[in-house]
């Protein structure tokens, strides 16, 4: 049996970039480059938009002046979302890869529910079971502890 593939979809981590800027990379568990997108979204903000534009667009007054004078804002935003949906395919089509190939040598599956486990943590983050015992740097370790 092969071990459980770790899929996020391109289409929601980019919705959830769109809801809020990182959002999409949190999702990925991407927590730096959450941060970082965030980070820039402010510094765009303060260093090239208006504060009488975003207060205009924040309260409805979408006319073409307004919006242009926010577009810095968007752009970066828009940077953020395409980021965040290429990280997903790029992780995405990583795991199919890996999988097709049988080349995922850096993972070890949790011996009590087969999902894939953190190489940091001494438990199972999906069923919380300890995983002592289990040599992380063979793939194939948790098969012969079941």
């Amino acid at each position: 049996m092969g071990q459980p593939l770790s899929q996020k979809r391109p289409w929601l981590a980019a919705l959830l970039a769109a809801l809020a800027t990182g959002l999409g990379h949190l999702y990925l568990r991407r927590w730096r480059r959450a941060v970082g997108w965030l980070a820039a979204s402010f510094v765009t903000t303060a260093l090239f938009v208006d504060p009488a534009a975003f207060d205009a667009f924040v309260a409805g007054s979408w006319g073409l002046e307004t919006l242009v004078a926010i577009a810095p804002m968007f752009f970066v935003i828009g940077l953020s979302i395409v980021d965040a949906y290429l990280l997903a395919r790029m992780q995405t089509d990583g795991a199919v890869a890996d999988s097709v190939d049988g080349s995922d040598t850096d993972s070890v599956a949790c011996p009590h529910c087969g999902n894939e486990l953190d190489p940091d943590l001494e438990f199972c983050h999906w069923c919380t079971n300890p995983v002592e015992g289990i040599d992380r740097d063979r793939p194939d370790a948790a098969d012969e502890e079941r």
